[in-house]
């Protein structure tokens, strides 16, 4: 099975029911003909911006709508404490030890205003474009970012 025909099944599988684990869904697709590591499931699992999620029957794995992502504060409260900028660069404060997460998910948007993030431990600088599309770019992080 190529990593094609593997991504699509998990997508098969995560859509058809709940998948509360790995262990499940890897079981689920040895019963299609695909044997994979855990650590080969972990990496599709992120490529397809799967999440477990908590439901009132326990948790399970979920696919987001394409397009669609949840702020950042739903998925990390309130990690994120301020964002600011200057006529060349973004810099968002976090909690301690969030800024190397807040930087992966900003990296994970593609964004086409982001050139690229470097986080420190409770900081992370984002890098823009361009600096004339500055505001904009910022008006996008506030609202992924800062959604309540």
């Amino acid at each position: 099975m190529t990593k094609t025909e593997r991504i699509y099944a998990i997508r098969k599988i995560i859509a058809s029911g709940a998948v509360g684990s790995q262990e499940d869904l890897r079981l689920e697709l040895a019963r299609e003909g695909c044997k994979v590591t855990q650590a080969t499931l972990s990496r599709d699992l992120k490529d397809l911006g799967a999440a477990w999620v908590q439901g009132p029957d326990g948790g399970r794995y979920a696919l987001t709508a394409p397009g669609t992502v949840p702020p950042l504060r739903t998925l990390l409260g309130a990690s994120v404490t301020d964002i600011a900028a200057n006529e060349t660069l973004v810099l968002i404060r976090t909690l301690p030890g969030a800024a190397g997460t807040v930087a992966e998910f900003i990296d994970s948007q593609r964004l086409p205003g982001v050139l690229g993030t470097v986080a420190g431990d409770n900081t992370v600088l984002v890098i823009p474009s361009s600096v004339k599309k500055l505001a904009q770019l910022l008006t996008v992080l506030k609202e992924k970012l800062l959604a309540r």
